[in-house]
């Protein structure tokens, strides 16, 4: 079973207007309400692609029960932990350009973390845990290596799509997969990138400190995946740019469902290229037919 782990999730509230006049009344032309956080992201792409997962994390309130049903809606199977607080919102306000206020998240008491743990007790080596994005600030810290240590214990596979100090200290758990973007990646070992050449030992280094297999984004550059010795890139497919939210969680999706079926990280890189370049052609993420179409079109060279 691949379990995705949202520590964090949001209802990201879409709102649309013409023009945006600070400290005037606006009014929009249209909004949007999406379940959101990067793990429920993987869930539902890895639905859409015809694969299974459980989607954790912590949710609570009036707005948690809107993102879960949403989910069982959507045939997905989740196993949350529930919190007394609510559930945080996004606002994702685009005008003629576009501006973000994301919530903190709500505060998790410690017996609300001990349940999260609880769950990870029932895995096996024959799961995958992806650990995905940022943190409430009430948890403790280094709560994601906690969880690491549990899921190793276990004997199970994990994903870890975080940055900073949780992804370094990641790495010498040998993580089945990273995926920083380039300027993630240049933040990581504290360096500015100018070239493809200068990303390539970087993202070598991700595989000396305990990564199996790390996939770097380059937004419309491609992505490369690093296997190995080796380096693949990906050609770069052409369509209009409509949504930077939920691409690289795509992209994870693709790789981990298909690396699962297949064991074969190259076809697990043509499909989390697909799947991501589909969503950030989508307004929402990707759909299967749109998916399937751009994987006719996805070229991997090694370098």
């Amino acid at each position: 079973m691949i379990y995705t782990v949202t520590l964090n999730p949001s209802i990201d509230y879409i709102v649309h207007v013409d023009t945006l006049e600070i400290g005037a009344l606006n009014r929009m032309t249209s909004d949007l309400k999406l379940p959101g956080g990067k793990g429920i992201n993987v869930s539902r792409i890895l639905k859409r692609i015809g694969l299974e997962s459980t989607a954790l994390g912590f949710m609570g309130g009036f707005t948690g029960n809107f993102i879960t049903d949403w989910l069982h809606s959507e045939a997905i199977m989740t196993a949350f932990t529930p919190i007394d607080a609510d559930t945080r919102i996004n606002i994702k306000l685009k005008a003629a350009e576009e501006t973000e206020i994301n919530g903190a998240g709500p505060t998790i008491q410690q017996s609300e973390m001990n349940q999260l743990k609880e769950q990870f007790e029932k895995l096996s080596s024959n799961d995958i845990v992806i650990l995905s994005g940022s943190t409430p600030a009430s948890l403790t810290q280094g709560f994601y290596a906690e969880l690491i240590q549990l899921i190793k214990t276990r004997g199970a596979a994990f994903v870890i799509d975080t940055t900073g100090k949780d992804l370094k200290q990641s790495l010498s758990h040998e993580p089945l997969l990273v995926k920083p973007n380039n300027h993630e990646l240049a933040e990581l070992y504290q360096t500015e990138f100018h070239t493809l050449e200068d990303i390539l030992p970087y993202g070598k280094a991700l595989l000396d400190e305990g990564a199996k297999y790390a996939i770097v984004s380059m937004a419309g550059d491609g992505a490369l995946l690093f296997a190995d010795d080796r380096v693949y890139r990906s050609n770069i497919l052409k369509r209009p740019l409509k949504n930077s939210v939920g691409a690289g969680d795509s992209m994870i999706a693709g790789f981990v469902g298909k690396f699962a079926e297949t064991n074969d990280p190259i076809e697990a890189f043509k499909w989390s290229v697909a799947c991501g370049s589909a969503t950030a052609f989508s307004d929402d993420l990707a759909e299967a037919a749109f998916i399937n179409e751009l994987l006719d079109e996805v070229r991997i060279e090694q370098l």
